[in-house]
């Protein structure tokens, strides 16, 4: 898994934090991906699980090497099956 690549890959068990959000609640909220939908992202925070859309939304993954990544949710907005057939354009 590498920055550029990000989007193809499983995002659930990935530590993740809200940079962004149209809903100022949610910005900087952290904690783990347990679940993925089409249009919502689950994550386990200290205070339990918050479902958020993935489309008003910037989100800041933690990779396994320890790298963080800002993805917009927008490129996310897809079932996490056919998000990682899709073919995307350099982001």
């Amino acid at each position: 898994m590498k920055p550029e690549n990000i989007v193809r890959h499983e995002l659930i068990g990935l530590e993740v934090k809200v940079a962004e959000s149209s809903n100022k609640s949610q910005t900087g909220l952290s904690g783990k991906v347990v679940d993925e939908s089409r249009h919502t992202i689950s994550i386990e925070t200290r205070k339990g699980v918050r479902i958020l859309p993935k489309d008003t939304c910037v989100f800041s993954f933690l990779l396994p090497s320890g790298e963080r990544v800002r993805v917009d949710g927008k490129l996310l907005v897809a079932r996490p099956e056919d998000r990682i057939k899709k073919k995307f354009r350099t982001w």
